[in-house]
C-alpha cells in the first residue's frame, strides 16, 4: 500500500460566540477537492481540543461552526486565538492544516472588583494631592478593552490617568481644592470605565470619600459599664436608661452625639432607640423575654471636632417576664402512613410540648379533641406518643385528621392544637375479584390470528401493588395440543387474543382457565372460566360426490310421470344453516321432461314421453346451500331414453347400485 500525504494550509476567520451553523468556509472547494468525493474519501476533521467546535457538510463541503466559541474562555491570556484543525481525507491518504482565527468581540464590559472604594482623606491635604485608584478588567482585546475613565461631577475631586500604547497604566485621583469637614464630612463619586467597542459598554464602582477631622480629645462616660431591666411587653416610648458622657474639648469639638455602635445586634435596634442628643434609651420595638432575655446595648459618644473621637460604654438590660406564651408543640411522625394490619399499642407519632413560661404555665397535658381508633399516653421528659387503639381497615376508611391539643396549667390556661394527617397503608388483605366467575364467548370461524377476542378485568380493592393485577391462562390441552398454541393474554391489561384462525369444521368448542393475580407479598389470585365457542360461518361449498360426472342414466321411453328418475346429493362441510341445501336445474329450458325437488334433489318424470323428445338429456345439477353469502356446486348428469325389456332391466338394476354407492 501506497501513502500519499499532502501538507498544506488554509486559514479562515470568525468572530466569537457565532452562533451554530455559521458559516466558515468552503473547505472543499478551498482546498481542491471535488464535492463528489467528500463522501467517498471519508472527509473527517480532527481537533486537538477535545470538544468539537466545527463541522464539514458532506454534502456541500462546507465548514460551519458547530458549538458556540468563547475567546476569553479558550484563549485568555493570547492577543491572537487560533484553533488548529487537521482535515483527512482516504484513498489516497492526504492530510491538511486549517487553522480557524477567533476575533474578538465585544462582549465583554469592564469590571471592577469593588462595589465601593473607600478613601480617609484628612481635611487637612492641600489641593493638587493624587491618591491612586484600582482600575477596572475587561477581558475582551484591543480597542474592545478599557479605553476611558469618568468620574462623575464634583467640585473637589478630579481622574488623572495616563496611557502606554494605547493602555491605561495608572488611575489617581485629583484633589482640586481643599476639603472642609464641617461642610461635607462624605464625598460620593461614581467612577465609571469605558471600553472602545461598538456598542461601547461600561462598568461603574462607588468612590466613598470620608474628610477627616482634626481633634485630640474623646468624649468619656462617668463608668464604662451600666445594669438596668425592663418589663417584656412594655410599651414604645418606655424610659429604660439615660446616659451621659462627657468631652474636655470646647466649641464643636466638646459637641457630643449619642449612637448605637456599628457592632450592635440588628436586634437592639429594632427594639431600643437612642435619642442622639440626650443619650436616653426608650422602648422603641416589641419586647420578647423568650426572644431575647438579655440585651447587651454599645453605645459611642461621638464628638464634633475637626478630627472626630469617640468614646465607649456598654449598657446591659435584662428583660423581665411575665406569662404570656401558649404551648409549643411539634409532632413527629414515626409511622405514617400507618399499616392498616398495625397492632394496638403501635407508636404512630411522638408528641413534643413546650412551654417557655415556668412554674404551672409551663406544664402542660395532651389530649386528642375527638373518638378515633387512637390515644395518646405519656412518654418520657414530657413527651408524649400517639398510639393505635383500635382496629384499622384501610378499605373501610383510608385517613383520619387526628386533632392534638396542649394545654397549660396556667390560668387563664392557654393551648395550642395541631392537625395530624394519618394515612392508613395498604397491605395485601384482598383477593383479585372477578364480576363473573363464569363467562361464555363466540368466535366466528377463520377469524384473523392476533385478533383481540376478550377481555378479562379482575378489581382489587387494594391499592398501588396489592392492587396490581397480571393475568394468565393456566396450562392446559385441547385435543393433546397446548391452549397456549391457540391463545394468548397480555398479563397487563385481560385482553385475550386468538393466535389461530379458528375452523368450526376441526374445532368448535373449548374452555380455558384465567388467573388474576396480584402484586402482594404474598401474591393473592382468583380464576374465571371462559367457555369458548367457534360459530361457523359459511366456507364451505357443497360438493357433489366425483361419480356424478360418470353416471348415464337410463329411463324407458314408456315411463309415466312421477317415475323417479334418480336421486341427486350433494355434501356441506358447513353446519346448521349454511349447510341447508337445495338443488336446481341450470339453464333449464321448460322442454324438459324431468324436475327436480329442491330439497331432496330427486329427479323424477313431470310428463309422458313424447316422440320429439330427445334419446339424451344432459342435465346441470346445481347444489346451493343457504349461507349468507350462499355458495353453490354445479355437476351434469346424462339421462338415456331406452326401450322396456330385459336389457333395461339390467342396465336400471346396475344405476341402482351405482346410486347406492353414491349415497353412501
Amino acid at each position: 500500500m501506497s501513502w500519499d500525504v499532502v501538507l498544506c494550509q488554509l486559514h479562515y476567520m470568525i468572530p466569537e460566540e457565532s452562533k451554530h451553523g455559521t458559516f466558515v468556509g468552503r473547505i472543499a472547494q478551498d482546498l481542491g477537492l471535488e464535492i463528489g468525493e467528500i463522501n467517498s474519501r471519508m472527509l473527517r476533521i480532527v481537533s486537538r481540543d477535545e470538544k468539537e467546535y466545527f463541522q464539514v457538510n458532506l454534502q456541500n463541503g462546507i465548514l460551519f461552526v458547530k458549538e458556540t466559541i468563547d475567546r476569553e474562555l479558550l484563549c485568555p491570556n493570547t492577543p491572537f486565538c487560533i484553533i488548529p484543525l487537521q482535515v483527512i481525507v482516504d484513498q489516497p491518504v492526504q492530510m491538511y492544516r486549517v487553522d480557524v482565527e477567533i476575533e474578538d468581540i465585544n462582549d465583554n464590559s469592564p469590571v471592577f472588583s469593588y462595589k465601593v472604594f473607600s478613601l480617609m482623606i484628612s481635611e487637612l491635604r492641600p489641593a493638587g494631592s493624587h491618591f491612586p485608584l484600582k482600575g477596572a478588567v475587561d477581558p475582551d482585546l484591543g480597542i474592545n478593552s478599557i479605553t476611558n475613565y469618568e468620574l462623575s461631577a464634583s467640585d473637589y475631586f478630579s481622574l488623572d490617568f495616563q496611557k502606554y500604547l494605547n493602555q491605561i497604566r495608572s488611575l489617581e485621583l485629583v484633589l482640586k481644592k481643599s476639603l472642609d469637614r464641617e461642610k461635607q464630612s462624605v464625598h460620593n463619586l461614581t467612577l465609571t470605565a469605558y471600553d472602545g467597542g461598538k456598542p461601547r459598554l461600561s462598568g461603574t464602582t462607588q468612590v466613598v470619600i470620608n474628610v477627616e477631622d482634626v481633634n485630640d480629645n474623646a468624649p468619656s462616660f462617668d463608668q464604662p459599664f451600666y445594669q438596668c431591666s425592663v418589663t417584656e411587653n412594655a410599651a414604645k416610648g418606655t424610659l429604660v436608661f439615660k446616659l451621659n458622657a462627657t468631652d474636655l474639648d470646647q466649641g464643636r469639638n466638646g459637641e457630643i452625639l449619642y449612637e448605637f455602635n456599628n457592632m450592635v445586634m440588628e436586634e437592639v435596634s429594632r427594639v431600643f432607640s437612642l435619642d442622639k442628643h440626650t443619650g436616653e434609651i426608650t422602648v422603641e420595638g416589641e419586647v420578647d423575654f423568650e426572644n431575647f432575655n438579655v440585651y447587651e446595648i454599645q453605645v459611642d459618644a461621638v464628638d464634633n471636632g475637626e478630627n472626630a473621637m469617640v468614646g465607649h460604654c456598654k449598657v446591659l438590660v435584662t428583660v423581665v417576664d411575665v406569662n404570656d406564651n401558649p404551648p409549643e408543640m411539634t409532632v413527629t411522625s414515626l409511622s405514617v402512613p400507618v399499616p392498616e394490619d398495625s397492632p394496638k399499642g403501635t407508636t404512630v407519632a411522638i408528641i413534643t410540648v413546650f412551654d417557655k413560661d415556668s412554674g404551672l404555665n409551663g406544664k402542660v397535658n395532651c389530649h386528642l379533641s375527638e373518638h378515633t381508633p387512637f390515644k395518646i399516653n405519656p412518654a418520657f421528659m414530657g413527651d408524649f406518643a400517639l398510639t393505635v387503639d383500635g382496629t384499622l381497615d384501610r378499605e373501610m376508611q383510608d385517613e383520619y385528621e387526628v386533632v392534638i391539643t396542649a394545654r397549660d396549667n396556667g390560668f387563664p390556661s392557654l393551648s395550642v392544637s395541631k392537625t395530624l394527617h394519618i394515612v392508613v397503608s395498604d397491605v395485601n388483605d384482598n383477593v383479585p375479584h372477578f364480576q363473573h366467575p363464569l363467562d361464555t364467548i363466540f368466535i366466528k370461524e377463520n377469524n384473523p390470528p392476533g385478533s383481540h377476542i376478550y377481555t378479562a378485568s379482575a378489581s382489587d380493592p387494594d391499592i398501588d401493588q396489592n392492587s396490581f393485577i397480571t393475568y394468565s391462562v393456566s396450562d392446559s390441552t385441547i385435543e393433546g395440543i397446548p391452549i397456549s398454541s391457540y391463545i394468548s393474554i397480555n398479563p397487563e391489561n385481560g385482553k385475550v387474543f386468538a393466535l389461530v384462525s379458528f375452523d368450526h369444521e376441526q374445532i368448535n368448542y373449548f374452555r380455558c382457565l384465567i388467573k388474576a393475580t396480584d402484586a402482594g407479598l404474598p401474591p393473592l389470585s382468583s380464576n374465571l372460566t371462559l367457555n369458548i365457542f367457534i360459530e361457523d360461518i359459511n366456507d364451505n361449498a357443497p360438493t357433489f360426490a366425483p361419480l356424478y360426472s360418470a353416471v348415464t342414466i337410463k329411463t324407458p321411453k314408456s315411463a309415466q310421470p312421477g317415475y323417479l328418475v334418480t336421486k341427486m346429493r350433494a355434501v356441506d362441510l358447513d353446519s346448521g344453516y349454511n349447510a341447508w341445501m337445495i338443488y336446481n336445474f341450470k339453464d333449464s329450458s321448460g322442454k324438459t321432461p324431468f324436475v327436480i325437488s329442491q330439497q331432496t334433489g330427486e329427479i323424477s318424470l313431470k310428463r309422458p314421453f313424447t316422440d320429439s323428445d330427445n334419446d339424451e338429456y344432459r342435465l346441470q345439477v346445481v347444489a346451493r346451500d343457504h349461507g349468507e353469502p350462499f355458495m353453490t356446486s354445479v355437476t351434469q348428469i346424462i339421462i338415456s331414453l331406452v326401450e322396456s325389456g330385459e336389457e333395461i332391466k339390467f342396465n336400471n338394476h346396475e344405476s341402482k347400485e351405482k346410486m347406492a354407492k353414491i349415497s353412501r
